[in-house]
């Protein structure tokens, strides 16, 4: 088994503290040594950071890659070689990443992805009423229909690329990932992060996007949804927001206002909740911006 291409955290350490590397500029000096001639033992993909649980990091391909896919799926990638890869809370143990080249060659690499412990509360004297209401079944399967159709659009969108900012600032109060057991009965993890802030409070786009779903009537569970494309398969969601600032089809830059945070659909208080996803993988969004600061 090859030894992954980590990109050295030494080098992110000694920057500057006035400059604060992001992992495309870790990858950009990467870039910077000779490109070698494609052989059969390349078998480096540059990722940015070790695969984990809940981790999206950034990879540059072998040159000549005319195709790449990862476990079994077709992947993206930019013209400039660079590509971005997700893991689900639940992944498997390893990933297995092939690049196919022009010459009618391919470069395999299987790479262990880290286990992450989430935060699991076990609720042994509770039962879990979790039963739909008739509007519920009625009205889910058209909202679900507009959500599943806004993560299938592709846009030039380039926040795939960028170190994320948090959308906005406040208590943490229920982290990705964490799970609630009720006696044997496991409740679905936590699909996002939520930030307990008062309704009203701005929300910025954490990375640059396109918009392709404003929603024009609070969904059942989402209240006022908001949904951002950043390119090359990964999508922020914003739940619960009291307005939407921004239009459908809008390309916003990082830091820029797309609406309020509130209490619209089902939310227990005011906050916001921010999704991340990669393609078909959930991502923890504090993999992205690290802890709020």
């Amino acid at each position: 088994m090859r030894l992954i291409c980590l990109i050295p955290a030494l080098l992110l350490l000694a920057a500057s503290p006035e400059t604060k590397p992001t992992l495309a500029d870790a990858l950009n000096a990467a870039d910077q040594r000779p490109t070698p001639a494609p052989r059969a033992d390349i078998g480096l993909f540059h990722l940015a950071r070790a695969p984990e649980q809940g981790v999206l990091t950034l990879g540059i391909l072998p040159p000549y890659t005319k195709r790449l896919v990862i476990d079994g799926r077709e992947v993206r990638f930019a013209p400039d070689g660079r590509f971005v890869v997700g893991f689900g809370r639940d992944y498997a143990s390893s990933t297995l990443i092939t690049a196919f080249l022009t010459d009618g060659r391919n470069i395999s690499e299987r790479i262990p992805v880290l286990p992450h412990h989430w935060d699991i509360s076990i609720l042994p004297g509770l039962a879990h009423h979790a039963q739909p209401d008739a509007e519920f079944q009625a009205r889910r399967p058209a909202e679900l229909a507009a959500i599943n159709a806004a993560r299938q659009m592709a846009t030039d969108a380039q926040g795939w690329r960028q170190h994320f900012i948090w959308p906005a600032h406040g208590r943490v109060s229920d982290l990705f990932g964490s799970q609630r057991v009720y006696g044997t009965e496991p409740g679905a993890p936590h699909a996002g992060v939520d930030v307990a802030v008062p309704s009203g409070t701005p929300v910025y786009a954490p990375a640059e996007g396109v918009v392709i779903l404003t929603a024009d009537h609070p969904f059942t569970l989402e209240g006022n949804l908001l949904m951002l494309d950043h390119g090359m398969g990964v999508n922020s969601a914003f739940l619960h927001l009291s307005k939407i600032g921004v239009k459908l089809g809008d390309h916003v830059q990082q830091g820029q206002l797309l609406g309020y945070s509130g209490q619209t659909g089902r939310a227990t208080g005011p906050h916001l909740h921010w999704a991340i996803k990669w393609n078909d993988e959930r991502i923890d969004p504090m993999s992205l911006t690290g802890p709020m600061r």
